[in-house]
């Protein structure tokens, strides 16, 4: 071992489990076989019913497992292992992907190169189609100001073809939760995943409240992984629509500034009432219903949700928050979509 492969910092690989040993093999196969020497896997196990945990400790020894007596969720599972285990940096990893072997040094050069970094993403490809971005994240998320995001390589349900377009690495909103490297000293600062998000967008909420604590998120496209999108929870499922809507307008209450929510709210709200009338007209059932139990949720959890603000509040600097939003597109995505075609990241108006 060399001196440089002594100095790297310690990385600790989250992987929030529930149930599908042959999603979870490969990618502990393909994480056993990493260059990267200073790694510690550990298996967060959501109170799986198959017989995932007697499987990992018997095929994979060397592995951590930690057992939850209850599903915590993505957000949940995630924090029991960042809560237990000591590192310098941590690698939140969906269960569902697979990784080439010099996958995470390029992650960990990046973090490296700017003390104010907290958070790095990989270029995250589609299993199914490896020329093609995966919808969970692509190389990198964007914001736009009434909180709809997107991603570079992924608009709404468009994905596109890697063609190099995106291969210089970038200042990003935020960082996919499939594949996530954080800072330890970050995540002290701005505190970890909020588990009311249960799961869908706990991973913007805190790059969310990285920004606003003065740190930066970018990505290293030169890091690549492949993910088998949706295996956990299908598209097309109404919890997956209810808490993509909930939690949205969830992180908008928790993270603008009271300053900027009058206008900001209604507007989104605004918008929801059209994607429930456009569910309607193309008799999508489920997102309707999902839409409505959203609007509701936030509704009736007013106290909720000023308690997270005012919590989220005390972590804000006003500098920060200032270039937090000039981070965001000040247009609307959603115009530039339905409305003027626009259906890559490349192509969407300052």
């Amino acid at each position: 071992m060399t001196t440089q492969q002594n100095k790297r910092p310690k990385v600790a690989v989250i992987i929030p489990h529930w149930n599908g040993i042959e999603v979870l093999e490969p990618c502990l196969r393909s994480l056993e076989a990493s260059e990267y020497d200073q790694l510690e896997i550990v298996v967060v196990d959501n109170a799986s019913s198959d017989e995932s945990v007697a499987f990992v400790k018997r095929e994979f020894p060397r592995v951590k497992v930690l057992q939850n007596s209850e599903n915590l969720g993505f957000a949940g599972g995630c924090n029991v292992g960042l809560r237990e285990i000591d590192s310098d940096f941590y690698l939140v990893l969906n269960n569902d992907t697979t990784h080439d072997s010099n996958w995470i040094g390029p992650l960990v050069e990046q973090m490296e190169s700017d003390p104010n970094i907290a958070a790095v993403q990989p270029k995250i490809m589609s299993a199914q189609n490896p020329e093609v971005f995966d919808y969970a994240g692509g190389v990198g998320g964007l914001m736009g100001i009434l909180a709809f995001p997107y991603a570079l390589g992924r608009i709404f349900t468009t994905t596109e073809q890697d063609d190099g377009f995106y291969d210089t690495p970038q200042d990003i909103f935020w960082a996919s939760g499939t594949a996530l490297l954080m800072r330890g000293t970050a995540l002290q600062d701005v505190g970890l995943f909020d588990e009311d998000f249960f799961a869908h967008m706990e991973e913007i909420d805190l790059c969310w409240r990285f920004h606003n604590a003065g740190w930066r998120v970018v990505n290293a496209p030169e890091s690549r992984i492949l993910h088998h999108s949706g295996w956990t929870l299908p598209p097309d499922r109404y919890q997956k629509k209810y808490l993509n809507h909930r939690n949205n307008l969830m992180m908008i209450v928790k993270n603008y500034p009271f300053a900027y929510l009058a206008a900001i709210l209604p507007a989104r709200i605004a918008l929801e009432g059209v994607a429930f009338v456009f569910s309607a007209l193309i008799r999508d059932w489920k997102r309707m219903a999902a839409i409505t139990m959203a609007i509701g949720w936030n509704f009736t959890h007013p106290f909720l949700l000023y308690k997270k603000h005012q919590e989220a509040g005390k972590k804000r600097k006003p500098q920060a928050v200032a270039a937090t939003l000039r981070k965001m597109y000040g247009g609307s995505i959603f115009f530039q979509y339905f409305l003027r075609g626009h259906k890559r990241a490349r192509d969407i108006e300052a």
